[in-house]
């Protein structure tokens, strides 16, 4: 094959890399935008221990969080390894490997973590901690009161009035509530009317009967459970980022 015919063919098959690598990182970037993604090269000693390895970090499972083994292989972490890491979150788990000359200086320029290890379950529990991380947000909710349906009226417009006895807490308007059934939570709205007797009133408290109003929902049945509550979210700074070093945890 002459010079320029090898030369075309590197070409080509480095746009072909190219296309894959192209591919693989938009199909990822797809998948990511629906749910936080930590993306992860794997090299292992042996492919058992690479099977293992991935089959346990299968069983993390966060609804927010995926973890995905973007590359695995056997043998010692190549400059290929840290390039592959680059298209996805910068981290390369090494188990009973060694580095290629000058990776170390290559991971730090492109801004690659490398962590090292020698005990399976202590890369488990640092990969659950770091996917932990990247769950951006956590809610509590509170119940601020309850009250049990005593009473059924007909409003003078679509919907119904509930007749509510206060047994805990309080109703006030402009909080969220649901109505619990027989079979779990069936009517979720906001308090937007509260009334004693024929008196509008912001809140109700322990002990009293009050009159709330609920539209489009019939099939409220006496004895059943008003919740009033409220949820708050606290927003989770990830704390893990690539730090472009080697690490032997």
């Amino acid at each position: 094959m002459s010079s320029r015919k090898t030369a075309h063919h590197q070409k080509g098959k480095r746009e072909k890399n190219a296309n894959i690598i192209a591919r693989k990182r938009e199909s990822r970037s797809i998948q990511a935008s629906e749910q936080n993604c930590l993306e992860i090269v794997l090299k292992c000693d042996t492919s058992g221990c690479a099977e293992a390895i991935i089959s346990s970090l299968k069983s993390i499972t966060y609804p927010e969080v995926r973890i995905d083994i973007i590359s695995s292989g056997v043998g010692s972490i190549n400059k290929s390894d840290i390039f592959m890491a680059e298209t996805g979150s910068r981290l390369i788990i090494g188990f009973n490997v060694g580095l290629m000359p000058h990776v170390d200086d290559l991971a730090s320029e492109h801004n690659v973590e490398i962590r090292l290890y020698e005990v399976i379950y202590r890369l488990i529990e640092d990969i659950e901690s770091i996917a932990a991380s990247f769950i951006p947000q956590e809610y509590s909710e509170q119940i601020i009161g309850t009250a049990k349906v005593v009473a059924l009226f007909k409003s003078s417009r679509k919907g119904i009035i509930l007749g509510c006895e206060v047994n805990k807490g309080k109703l006030a308007l402009q909080k969220s509530f649901r109505i619990v059934g027989a079979m779990g939570p069936m009517y979720v709205g906001m308090i937007e009317s509260l009334h004693i007797e024929n008196d509008a009133v912001r809140e109700a408290t322990r002990g009293q009967q009050v009159g709330l109003k609920i539209r489009d929902f019939n099939k409220v049945h006496i004895g059943d459970l008003v919740e009033s509550y409220q949820t708050t979210t606290k927003q989770n700074v990830k704390t893990w980022h690539p730090q472009g070093k080697i690490f032997y945890p």
